[in-house]
């Protein structure tokens, strides 16, 4: 593959070792710069206070959230990460763990696979395909539940097309049911594989056209395939049936919320009528996959040639997957509700179906000549924007002293990289330039990028002054995120997270009156402002890079009308454990008084 290298006969030796190689560069994109950085917003500080409240309370079954009951996700992502945060000791490193094993996961299955499928050569070529798309490794380094369930998908894939295109047994059809039984039970989607069940029944009623290696596809009986829902139904039913139990023998009104939320709401409910993130139907096709799916989508003008091909001898190896990546896509577009994450599944199952056409993609001259103007185009962009930030061009002053980072040397250092890689290997190596930059590019952001954005990204400095300042007393947050909750220095309370906020501050108002010197409340500028009652003389304002605070006693809200049953008031567990602190990195708790004991 010459165009990949200049030295062909490396590569060649490289590719007798795809696992050693593949894992090797794996662990360099994803894993690097484990540890040093906390849990990012919107999502990774939700799953890791999740999973923390879970290892510090014991409360394994039902997830909750800073002592409130979690109602939008199943608990199997929460399960991982509190085993993995309480073993590894450490939250920094165990938040993480659960995504980077399930791309280690996600990876080897789809080699596995191709290499089942069209040779150990093959797969390696895909492996690297997968390994440098942006959306795949961007998953395999943040903690969201995408990752996982991809994760699952492909395996309930693996074992589908075991059986359908190597017709190896049974058996791989039942392992991959349940595989899709447990996606289903980590995020509700983890069916998707049976979306390529009728081309496959389809394919195998017309052997005689659609052929798999020379063979014929797999036979899948009425009866297999009743086995095989049985299999998948197991999985979730292993949690939902005891929840079901507890829900209605407990008579508990909060309990029986979170199951309706839970089976109804965030499933059917959230697809076909979704509440946020609408977006038109073609926003995947627009918006995602143009930049997600890079550098893959460099091979896309050579796909209709290609496939002719495969369609002309009705190969099933190409086929299947792809038209099973296809309605992946189609499924999510449909739903009126959107994120890019949600497409994550369908990229591998891509892969595999393009597997016996990469290598000789990978071959032809103007993927190579793509490659290196991509690799020099965004080296540039880099480079430029690092000169303009050191020569003080006003909007990227004005963005530097906003979010508090100053990222010109690791902008300039991208973009140095990737002009000398150009320069070296020259455009017939375009590929192998931009690969190896995309090795520097995720190497920087997981080391340099963490240290200069996790002060910013991570209220840890915020917290320590809202501490000091109230001399770790009892602290409420109305309308609370979790990455404050994560690193309170201080028992912290609040009012439940869909309590409408008039509700919300009612109950604070007489929560701060009961105990007027010892309760404070953190808010932002604009919530004291709707809020007149409050004695905006007796706030403290706390300044941060991309946002300001106001920190106010229990003595400013005497003027305030409270009513303590208008909301729930909610301890959350962390604050008030050692353990929890220790796991943070955080000091060991201050002494409490009696009223705020857990």
């Amino acid at each position: 593959m010459k165009a990949m290298t200049p030295a062909g006969g490396v590569y060649r030796r490289l590719s007798r070792h795809p696992w050693w190689v593949l894992g090797a560069l794996y662990l360099s994109v994803s894993a690097i710069g484990l540890g040093m950085r906390m849990p990012w917003p919107a999502d990774e500080p939700r799953f890791a206070l999740n999973g923390l409240e879970m290892w510090i309370t014991g409360d394994w079954w039902l997830p909750h959230r800073a002592g409130e009951l979690y109602p939008d996700k199943p608990p199997i992502f929460m399960w991982l990460s509190a085993l993995s945060t309480g073993l590894v000791g450490d939250i920094r490193i165990g938040f993480a763990l659960p995504s980077l094993v399930a791309g280690a996961a996600t990876l080897g299955l789809s080699v596995d696979l191709i290499r089942r499928l069209h040779g150990r050569h093959t797969a390696f070529i895909a492996g690297l395909w997968l390994l440098a798309s942006v959306q795949f490794i961007l998953q395999a380094r943040t903690a969201q539940i995408d990752m996982l369930v991809t994760a699952f998908i492909l395996l309930g894939s693996w074992g589908l097309l075991r059986h359908a295109l190597l017709n190896d047994g049974v058996r791989y059809f039942y392992l991959g049911c349940f595989a899709m039984g447990l996606g289903i039970l980590t995020k509700g989607v983890g069916f998707l594989p049976l979306l390529m069940l009728p081309f496959w029944l389809m394919a195998a009623r017309h052997a005689s056209t659609w052929r798999s290696s020379g063979r014929r596809a797999g036979q899948l009986t009425s009866r297999e395939l009743l086995i095989g829902l049985c299999w998948m139904l197991a999985a979730p039913l292993l949690w939902v049936g005891p929840m079901l139990v507890m829900s209605f023998v407990s008579g508990d009104s909060e309990l029986a919320a979170y199951r309706d939320n839970i089976l109804l709401k965030q499933t059917a409910e959230r697809y076909t009528d979704s509440w946020h993130h609408l977006k038109p139907w073609h926003y995947f096709l627009t918006s995602v996959i143009p930049w997600a799916w890079m550098p893959l989508l460099l091979t896309l003008p050579s796909w209709p040639k290609a496939l002719a091909r495969r369609f002309s001898r009705r190969d099933l190896r190409v086929w299947l997957p792809l038209v099973g990546a296809a309605l992946m896509v189609v499924f999510f577009s449909l739903s009126p509700g959107k994120r890019g994450v949600y497409i994550l599944p369908a990229l591998p199952l891509l892969v595999i179906g393009l597997a016996p056409m990469l290598p000789g993609l990978s071959r032809k001259p103007h993927v190579s000549w793509l490659g290196f103007a991509l690799c020099a185009g965004l080296a540039g962009i880099f480079l430029i924007a690092a000169l303009l930030g050191v020569f003080g061009y006003p909007a990227l002053a004005t963005l530097a002293e906003k979010e508090g980072v100053v990222p010109w040397g690791w902008w300039g250092l991208l973009g140095v990289s990737g002009i000398t890689l150009c320069t070296w290997l020259k455009p017939r190596n375009g590929l192998l330039a931009l690969g190896i930059w995309l090795v520097v590019f995720w190497s920087l952001w997981g080391t340099w990028g963490a240290r200069l954005m996790d002060p910013v990204r991570n209220p840890a400095v915020l917290m320590a002054k809202v501490a000091e300042k109230s001399d770790y007393q009892a602290l409420a947050i109305p309308d609370f995120r979790e990455q404050y909750i994560l690193q309170a220095r201080q028992p912290l309370w609040h009012f439940g997270y869909k309590t409408p906020e008039e509700d919300q501050f009612s109950r604070l108002y007489a929560w701060l009156k009961e105990a007027p010197q010892n309760r404070w409340v953190l808010l932002t500028p604009r919530k004291l402002k709707r809020h007149a009652c409050l004695d905006g003389a007796q706030a403290i304002t706390l300044n941060e890079p991309d946002e300001q605070w106001v920190l106010l006693p229990g003595s400013a809200a005497v003027k305030c009308q409270g009513n303590p049953d208008a909301a729930p008031m909610y301890l959350a567990p962390t604050s008030v454990s050692n353990e929890a602190a220790q796991l943070i990195g955080l000091p060991q708790r201050h002494t409490l008084m009696p009223e705020v004991q857990p």
